[in-house]
């Protein structure tokens, strides 16, 4: 996987805001209307607008509008791709730490000789 993915940059700037996780959070347990997403936040809609339409540019959600109450979703793709850029870091990190603890192994081992 490539380290800067267009999409992978828009998650992650998406993701640096409370607002936009908690909303993320939200819509994991289930569809939501603007209104009930906009609720706990205490925004005006316009601002509260704002961070639904960075949500929806990096896909991480989608909104449809039925009459006069729309209805946003989580799309799980972009969460995924997210989530396999963490597991490569993790994987990555691990087997540095695993060589420098055969490494510090090996330097004991020479040491306990001397």
């Amino acid at each position: 996987m490539k380290n800067y993915s267009t999409s992978l940059d828009n998650v992650f700037h998406a993701l640096a805001d409370p607002t936009r996780r908690a909303v993320i959070a939200k819509l994991g347990r289930g569809s939501a209307s603007i209104k009930e997403l906009a609720e706990p936040f205490g925004l005006g809609l316009p601002t509260f607008l704002k961070h639904i339409k960075v949500l929806e540019s990096s896909g991480l959600i989608a909104s449809e509008k039925v009459g006069r109450v729309r209805t946003c979703k989580l799309k799980r793709g972009n969460l995924s791709t997210a989530q396999k850029w963490f597991d490569e870091q993790r994987k990555a990190w691990e087997s540095r730490y695993k060589n420098l603890d055969n490494l510090l192994t090996t330097l004991k081992g020479e040491e306990d000789e001397s």
